[in-house]
């Protein structure tokens, strides 16, 4: 396992640049990632030698988000194939490396099944690892254009629901092009709404405990000319009271069959004050993030995170004295709960908007249908 820093030069990135990438450098392809845990305040590439250096970049959130997360364990199975090593290894570990997320699953079984077709079609390990990481490109391809059409979708039913324009959107966590191959899921519809003058205010929460609101939305959202404010997670029933919010749209981690929807700790509150305050909750996710072998809500599988990322807190200059890295908040030895993800039930769903076009209301029937929908086009 092999992990090296470049630090990138003058900001020159544009928004929606993808943020991973394959190189073939003369000592042998690498898969280099945005470390998005040093940003805002820096720009900082990790190169990822091998499928464990990426399982610890995905680990640690360095490259996250679900989208993103199927680009990376494709990559990360091309890469375990370029370089020799065992595929189903890197398979297994990358695949669990983070286990709410359907999408990384996904990604990794393309690649592997690009890998095991050529090697069964009579090629050699260096086709099959071709296969694999032509595999890995598409999938890259095809959710930049899943993102675009999403945008498209996403911003056509806020029209509908709130003629007039001016919309003033609520987002939690973090939805834009660093977790895509375009420019991502519920966040591109928000852009998609400041670019035809019809976003009036992004409300951003902070997203804690890790502040991907804070630090990447509102980075992004800056960097688009996006009118903007921060909130603090539990400022949102206020904004909600006061009238202020005319529409939730978050992303999704994993949609079950049922059309429960697994998303970064947090949202389910707001599925909540929105029902109770007649505000739509939208949720916009690529087919991919719909699970049909999960049933239920119930049935997912939430991500515990350590306790020290609710217990410490971590800035630049500031000395590290706890075990995660980190100042201490807590007092030494405090407990904490740390869900990665919560679930929200599909009846307070008010629509899920796919590359495929919108479902409302939701119902696994629905589901089912769109699903089948996008496996025809995929085939044709």
């Amino acid at each position: 396992m092999a992990d090296q820093y470049a630090q990138t030069g003058e900001d020159k990135r544009p928004t929606g640049m993808p943020v991973i990438r394959w190189e073939e450098p003369p000592e042998g392809p690498v898969v280099v990632l945005l470390d998005q845990t040093r940003l805002p305040t820096e720009e900082v590439e990790r190169v990822c030698t091998d499928a464990p250096a990426l399982v610890e970049a995905i680990r640690s959130l360095a490259v996250r988000g679900a989208p993103l997360l199927g680009i990376a364990g494709a990559y990360g199975v091309a890469l375990a194939a370029a370089r020799g090593f065992d595929v189903d290894e890197a398979a297994v570990a990358l695949s669990g490396a983070r286990p709410t997320a359907v999408n990384l699953s996904v990604g990794v079984r393309r690649a592997v099944s690009a890998y095991r077709s050529a090697l069964a079609g009579g090629g050699d390990t260096g086709a099959a690892a071709a296969a694999a990481l032509a595999a890995a490109r598409a999938l890259h391809r095809e959710d930049a254009e899943a993102s675009a059409r999403m945008a498209e979708h996403g911003l056509a039913l806020l029209d509908e629901l709130l003629p007039g324009g001016g919309h003033r959107i609520l987002t939690h966590c973090n939805t834009g092009s660093l977790v895509s191959g375009g420019e991502g899921t519920a966040f591109a519809v928000a852009l998609q709404a400041h670019r035809a003058g019809r976003l009036r205010r992004l409300w951003v929460d902070e997203t804690r405990p890790l502040l991907q609101g804070a630090r990447l939305t509102a980075y992004e959202a800056a960097r688009s000319g996006m009118a903007y404010t921060l909130l603090t997670d539990n400022a949102a029933g206020s904004l909600f009271a006061s009238g202020e919010v005319d529409a939730v749209l978050i992303g999704a981690d994993r949609i079950a069959a049922d059309g429960s929807v697994a998303n970064k700790v947090g949202s389910y509150p707001l599925a909540v004050l929105a029902r109770y305050h007649h505000v739509p909750f939208i949720v916009v996710a690529p087919v991919t993030t719909v699970d049909p072998e999960t049933p239920d809500g119930a049935s997912i599988e939430v991500e515990q995170r350590p306790g020290y990322e609710v217990t410490e807190v971590t800035a630049p200059q500031v000395p590290v004295t706890g075990a995660g890295g980190g100042m201490p908040v807590a007092p030494l030895g405090t407990q904490a709960y740390n869900p990665a993800f919560d679930v929200t039930p599909p009846e307070l769903v008010t629509a899920i908007v796919t590359e495929e076009g919108a479902v409302s209301p939701v119902t696994a029937e629905a589901l089912a249908e769109l699903c089948a929908r996008s496996r025809q086009v995929t085939i044709s």
